[in-house]
């Protein structure tokens, strides 16, 4: 089985929701009652008309925020399915918004760095990362397809120190030119006797200085916290999946719940590896 990894620098902080008193009323006291025939019904008042979403970033959150998390990983589970020739292959997208990936990557900083109020999750519009997956062109990328650009654009009132960015990539498994795309599953082989199933996690990790929007570089402790897992000989029983699980037709995925545990295991694990050389300070 194959294990990718890529490491990009960045910046992120968690958005939290301040919170607002309401300031207490006292009671008035009840009016005389007024005689039967000249008592009126007050006419009730239009309730006022519910403010929408305009889609810009939210007000900042009260307090200083060290670090802001945006995790951009959980709407789609990729399913591929490989033959002996190109011909054979089968590449899909699923829709996976019901299974909370996305939280399961703030969960896994809070759990490194405790109750820090200073840490906030940065909630942004949908579509906000749908440049940086496809952007126009791969040749010459238009620099607000750029991850520090759409980073900006979405923390404009956030204020953080750094940016904490987890985002999804494309990698070759080991030994092949097949390529599977972000977070999902592929199933592989001859006809349909001779047939191994897997899932994968690409997940990239990027930190980025919350005024420049610069990367910060961390890749040498990150080579140090992955190097023994990058060592390993044998294949990680957590890709491992049964050929009865792999979901066939694919938009099966998103209904399944085994396969939605195990790919947040997944996840967490490989987030566990890799977040500590982000999160320490220097």
């Amino acid at each position: 089985m194959y294990r990718s990894f890529a490491v990009a620098l960045l910046v992120s902080c968690f958005a939290a929701a301040g919170w607002a008193q309401s300031p207490s009323t006292s009671a008035s006291p009840a009016a005389p009652q007024a005689a039967k025939s000249a008592a009126k019904k007050p006419t009730p008042k239009a309730a006022a008309p519910k403010a929408k979403s305009d889609g810009r970033a939210a007000p900042a959150a009260s307090g200083p925020c060290s670090l802001g998390v945006i995790s951009a990983i959980g709407d789609r589970f990729a399913v591929h399915k490989f033959g002996v020739t190109v011909f054979e292959t089968e590449d899909n997208e699923v829709p996976i918004d019901n299974w909370g990936l996305d939280d399961v990557v703030l969960a896994r900083v809070r759990a490194l760095t405790g109750t820090d109020p200073s840490i906030r999750k940065i909630s942004y519009p949908r579509g906000a990362f749908e440049p940086f997956y496809n952007p126009k062109s791969r040749l010459l990328r238009d620099p607000g397809e750029d991850l520090p650009a759409i980073v900006r654009g979405i923390t404009a009132n956030a204020n953080c120190e750094r940016y904490l960015v987890v985002t999804r990539f494309k990698a070759q498994l080991p030994g092949t030119s097949l390529t599977v795309n972000g977070i999902g599953a592929y199933n592989r082989g001859l006809g349909s006797l001779v047939r191994h199933s897997h899932l994968f996690a690409n997940i990239s990790i990027s930190l980025l200085d919350g005024r420049t929007y610069e990367r910060i570089d961390r890749r040498m402790a990150l080579l140090k916290a992955t190097f023994a897992d990058g060592m390993r000989l044998t294949e990680d029983p957590m890709t491992q999946l049964d050929n009865s699980l792999f979901p066939d037709p694919p938009a099966t995925a998103s209904g399944s719940a085994v396969l939605r545990e195990k790919t947040r295991a997944l996840v967490a694990a490989k987030l566990d590896l890799s977040l500590p050389a982000f999160l320490r300070d220097e």
